[in-house]
């Protein structure tokens, strides 16, 4: 296929968006507004002064120096802005497992309980149905609107849900019932917690409820992000507690290690160690390798032909496991949450020194290397505690990674290209068969007719062999879009994990959009309903807004473009769980 066709092929239906004075009717008088700032509404509207004066008396914020936050984000204004008070009676649900979290809670008073064994039963952990009734199905069948994007005239500023409306009520527990029937442990005056969640982006580990009436501080995204980012305490004590508690939430996610007893476990935890490989904000080290002309922005993890020493369990992001091959290095897999690197080889170590065979005594060594594609956290367990607590307890009949070597190298270019243009990240990743494909944009249609005439993808990505990624959302495992929002307009869904971002919060910063390393989030021109446009009044400039993808979130049916596609040409899938051509989903 020849550039020229390729091309052809691709074209995008959707044009991009247009400077305001080409955009509008000139005879419409323009709504002139202030430009939305970071903190025209706060997280709690009930932060009054005499509150945020008794955050700053409490002895984890009284030693913040507040001369080494900038003038832009003061500490007041942080407390005042990305904080709120929360009240919770005894049984209330604080933090759900399985729900994805923006914030991290500070408890002022009472107690509360983290539910560690068996968990919550299901019938507890409800969810809300955040699907479309059938009035407003039939409603979405009006006319569709003629501009880019409309916006309710009073909402240019919008006040942030209160805390029922934010969680849709997360229910209540028996509180004596659940204690005796649960493992679980104590949260008291002076804790944090939820940071893990709200650092990572993934979902809550464990539920949390209150065991009595309780005062909590919430700190969202944005908030403990300042805190970290400058005060060395709230630094240290974040780093210290993350590393802590991720160390613990992995082992036990394991299949190796889930039902150890607990006082075997506890020696596990006390021997691994936790590291990290790359950085939290992965994407912008992405784009300096781009611009610099580097193949790669992988950090190393370990090579192929160094000592075995331990295991490795990977707690977030993604892993590359490669081998040598000639002057280069082919690609056998991906690694992600939950997976191992050097089992076989430290197993097949032990086997062989326990039957007595000392003929060879050189220590294992790796048979495959590991890089870090972005952001990774590792756990990594000793060899002498293997040995110890888990190999005699497991029969490993699985192949060695090594193995993967053997199928053939036609087979590795897709997985190459998916690690190297990071589309493992996705989980909801728009691909396209160009062979099926007969360019009918049913798929366009189907996006603009579901969100008010205004498509929220492009049709053209991409390209490797037959397959393409189309510019659409694809609702990352590692958002980094969100990491930098002001406001936190741009997050997850709280129980669905999907992307999306409150048109009533965003102030058109694009951040979010400068930070996508893929090219998938739009900045469109904002306007009144009836079709005048919205501009600054100081500068007479656009009002922007950021738009994407939000994967058809409210409807029954799921994506619009999937099921539109008439020749089955079009999927959302999980490139991370596609590591051959023979597992694509045609």
């Amino acid at each position: 296929m020849t550039t020229e066709q390729q091309a052809a092929l691709t074209r995008s239906p959707m044009p991009p968006a247009r400077p305001v004075e080409s955009a509008w009717d000139e005879s419409l008088a323009a709504t002139s507004i202030p430009r939305p700032k970071r903190w025209d509404e706060p997280f709690g509207a009930d932060m009054t002064q005499a509150r945020v004066e008794d955050v700053l008396s409490r002895p984890e914020f009284a030693a913040i120096r507040a001369d080494q936050l900038p003038a832009s984000v003061p500490l007041e204004g942080i407390i005042a802005n990305d904080m709120r008070i929360v009240e919770v009676a005894p049984g209330d649900i604080v933090l759900r497992e399985g729900d994805y979290g923006h914030s991290a809670f500070l408890v002022l008073s009472g107690q509360l309980r983290v539910v560690l064994k068996p968990g919550l039963p299901a019938n507890v952990l409800g969810r809300r149905d955040r699907r479309r009734s059938w009035l407003r199905l039939f409603a979405g069948l009006r006319p569709a609107k003629s501009m880019p994007e409309a916006r309710e005239r009073r909402s240019a500023h919008h006040a942030i849900a209160d805390w029922e409306d934010m969680t849709g009520g997360l229910g209540q527990v028996d509180v004596a019932e659940t204690i005796s029937q649960s493992k679980t442990a104590l949260l008291k005056e002076g804790d944090l917690f939820g940071e893990l969640a709200a650092l990572t982006r993934l979902p809550r580990r464990a539920s949390i409820f209150a065991e009595e009436a309780a005062t909590l501080l919430e700190i969202r995204w944005q908030g403990l992000r300042e805190l970290r980012r400058y005060d060395p305490s709230w630094r240290d004590r974040i780093d210290r507690q993350y590393k802590q508690n991720a160390l613990s939430a992995h082992l036990k996610s394991s299949q190796f290690f889930v039902d150890m007893p607990e006082q075997v476990l506890a020696k596990i935890t006390k021997a691994a160690s936790f590291e990290t490989y790359g950085s939290l904000d992965w994407h912008h080290a992405r784009r300096r390798a781009k611009q610099q002309g580097q193949d790669s922005d992988e950090t190393p993890i370990c090579a192929e032909g160094d000592y075995a020493d331990g295991l490795l369990l990977i707690g977030t992001g993604f892993a590359r496991v490669w081998i040598t091959h000639g002057s280069t290095n082919r690609t056998l897999t991906y690694l992600s949450a939950g997976d191992v690197f050097g089992l076989h080889e430290l197993h097949q170590d032990w086997l062989r020194r326990s039957a007595g065979d000392d003929a060879n005594a050189r220590p294992a060594t790796l048979e495959t290397g590991l890089s870090a594609i972005g952001y990774v956290d590792v756990i990594r367990i000793p060899a002498h505690v293997l040995e110890t607590h888990l190999f005699p307890c497991i029969d490993l009949e699985e192949p060695p990674l090594s193995a993967l070597a053997n199928r053939p190298l036609l087979d590795d270019s897709l997985l190459h290209w998916v690690g190297e243009e990071h589309f493992i990240n996705g989980t909801k990743t728009m691909l396209i068969d160009l062979a099926r494909c007969v360019r009918c944009d049913e798929c366009v249609r189907a996006c603009a007719a579901t969100h008010d005439g205004n498509p929220r993808f492009i049709r053209s990505g991409p390209v490797h062999d037959q397959w393409m990624v189309a510019h659409a959302c694809m609702h990352c495992v590692d958002p980094v879009c969100m990491i930098d929002c002001p406001t936190g307009a741009i997050h997850r869904e709280l129980d669905s994990g999907a992307v999306t971002i409150n048109p009533k919060t965003c102030i058109g910063c694009a951040t979010c959009a400068e930070a996508c390393p893929y090219g998938n989030i739009r900045m469109v021109e904002l306007c009144e309903d009836d079709g005048r446009p919205i501009v600054d009044e100081a500068t007479r400039a656009s009002i922007y807004r950021a738009t994407k993808c939000d994967l058809c979130v409210d409807n029954f049916g799921g994506p619009a473009c999937v099921r539109a596609c008439p020749q089955d040409a079009l999927q959302r899938v999980d490139l991370a769980h596609l590591p051959r051509k023979g597992d694509m989903p045609w």
